[in-house]
């Protein structure tokens, strides 16, 4: 990895070596130097010293043919940099004497790297996708866009006679569930769900589109001591707060905004189901009460009976 950080074209394990070789061989070349100025010294006679002189002096020179041979191998091993980098004066970074403090150049030189990589890539990724072009490219749509004509837009404002005539519709759909409507803030409507003697729902609607939904037992209170609608207060029973959390995650499950009477007709069916919510057992588990609570989740598609736990 630090070999291709540094230069593709230079062999690392050679270069280190390179370095130990320029090295070797200055030390033999300041031997050879300390020969020369150290002389003949400490022999006894003129011959004597004469020789030792000459055969150290020798020995210097062996040193330095053998270092200076074992560098040019090595550099032959280095390699050279590719030319392909298009770095131009910022090689000169190299040579800055507190690299280890400032690696700008080794830096440089990764970045570099990986800007080929991405292109690389992209290029590959830029084939495949062309190989698997969609049918409708961006041209074709702009044409078939002239074409078509265009959608109308929707809007959350719907006439109050509209929403009337869906929700009754709905009321008839379902002998067991009542649904009493009520519009105390001007247009927006307010709905009393009735299922059976299990459970009451209040259910606040801006124009068809549900906003919330708040679930409580039969027998509980719905409205204040003014005679509204109570939407704040949650229901005093563990099991209807499921069912209430359970019922905002259906909303958010039921979208559709072109269509908003079908997705009052879907909630409205799956608010049904909790018909049996007391006599229902789990399907998972097979049993009627877990922690003490029976099956309070509904699956969206088959309405079957889950446990809050064996639902996952």
């Amino acid at each position: 990895m630090a070999e291709g950080v540094l230069s593709p074209g230079v062999n690392l394990e050679a270069f280190s070596q390179a370095i130990a070789a320029i090295q070797a061989l200055r030390s033999s070349v300041t031997r050879v130097f300390d020969c020369l100025k150290d002389g003949m010294r400490n022999k006894e006679t003129l011959e004597g010293r004469e020789k030792g002189f000459v055969a150290a002096f020798q020995e210097s020179l062996h040193s330095v043919s053998r270092d200076l041979g074992e560098l040019e191998r090595l550099s032959n091993l280095v390699g050279k940099p590719s030319e392909n980098h298009p770095l131009h004066n910022s090689g000169l970074l190299s040579l800055d004497p507190v690299q280890d403090k400032t690696p700008l150049y080794s830096q440089l030189l990764q970045a570099y790297k990986w800007s080929n990589k991405l292109q690389y890539h992209a290029g590959l990724a830029s084939g495949l996708l062309n190989q698997q072009s969609l049918k409708r490219s961006a041209n074709q749509m702009g044409v078939s866009a002239k074409r078509r004509p265009k959608a109308q837009p929707t809007t959350l404002v719907l006439p109050p006679q509209y929403v009337d005539d869906v929700i009754s519709r709905i009321d008839r759909m379902f002998p067991e569930m009542s649904i009493q409507l009520s519009r105390p803030n001007g247009t927006s409507a307010m709905l009393l769900v009735t299922l059976g003697k299990v459970l009451k729902v209040i259910v606040v609607m801006r124009s068809l589109f549900i906003d919330r939904t708040i679930v409580k037992g039969y027998n509980e209170k719905v409205y204040t001591e003014d005679g509204k609608l109570d939407i704040w207060s949650k229901s005093n029973y563990q099991v209807f707060q499921k069912v209430t959390d359970h019922a905002t995650t259906a909303l958010l499950h039921y979208q559709l905004p072109q269509m908003p009477d079908v997705v009052v007709r879907s909630f409205m069916t799956w608010l049904r189901s909790y018909i049996k919510l007391f006599q229902a057992p789990c399907q998972r588990c097979g049993k009627f009460l877990q922690d003490g609570l029976p099956p309070t989740w509904r699956d969206f598609r088959t309405l079957e009976a889950f446990h809050d736990t064996c639902r996952q």
